[in-house]
């Protein structure tokens, strides 16, 4: 296996951090309850937030401001729900173990990996020390740091220069539509890892242009069929 990965020096693998590295969706969800809740909005289902998995942080605070007629500025919007959000992220939250089995391995094998999300900087950085994934990444990226979020390839597209990379060498994993539409316009190979917490619920299309799909979401995923997909077992 060794002498496989060694023939592959350019390899770079990129996560997506909510949903994917990490179970925080019910984190964010609680956020943006309390959040709604503070302007008046008393019934923000799950439903509802489940419209934006995926979207990044600010663009999904537009939409909502815009849809519950909130006049706060969008920057005061981001500002309480990462206060919010990050509470939570330090009383609760866990990696995925088959995607920590995922990472132990790749970094064990010398390959070098980012992780670029729609969450803030400070969110990313919260959630990978608390996980202690954080010693793992070269790189990450916080959709803050680039003109636009997913589904734009723009973070995907930093996290590759950031770690020397070209986009073709590069492998996403990805919980949602969005970030799977990103990395294809990236020009990057997918691993898709739905987060479907209804059981039985249909995929959005988008999830059909990934390399590799695990239709069942993470309790579908195992670290060995990623790493031998990634690495061409």
């Amino acid at each position: 296996m060794l002498g496989r990965m060694s023939t592959s020096p350019a390899l770079a693998v990129i996560f997506d951090l909510d949903g994917t590295l990490v179970d925080s969706e019910p984190n964010y969800y609680e956020a943006g309850r309390l959040l709604l809740a503070q302007y008046g909005v008393s019934d923000f289902s799950w439903e509802q937030h489940s419209r934006f998995i995926g979207i990044g942080t600010r663009e999904t605070l537009e939409a909502l401001r815009e849809e519950y007629g909130i006049d706060a500025p969008v920057d005061t919007l981001l500002a309480e729900k990462n206060r919010l959000y990050l509470e939570r992220v330090r009383a609760s939250t866990e990696a995925f173990p088959q995607m920590r089995k995922l990472v132990e391995r790749l970094h064990t094998e010398g390959v070098p990996m980012a992780v670029a999300s729609g969450s803030s900087g400070a969110a990313i950085d919260q959630a990978l020390a608390v996980t202690g994934l954080d010693g793992y990444f070269t790189a990450t990226v916080s959709a803050e740091e680039v003109a636009r979020g997913k589904p734009a390839p723009d973070v995907f597209l930093e996290a590759a220069r950031r770690l020397g990379a070209e986009p073709a060498h590069c492998v996403v994993l990805e919980d949602a539509a969005p970030g799977v539409m990103a990395a294809r316009v990236a020009g990057m190979r997918c691993v898709a890892i739905p987060y479907a917490p209804a059981p039985g619920a249909p995929l959005d299309p988008a999830f059909g242009t990934a390399g590799l799909v695990f239709p069942g979401g993470q309790s579908e995923f195992t670290a060995q069929a990623a790493y031998a997909w990634i690495v061409g077992e």
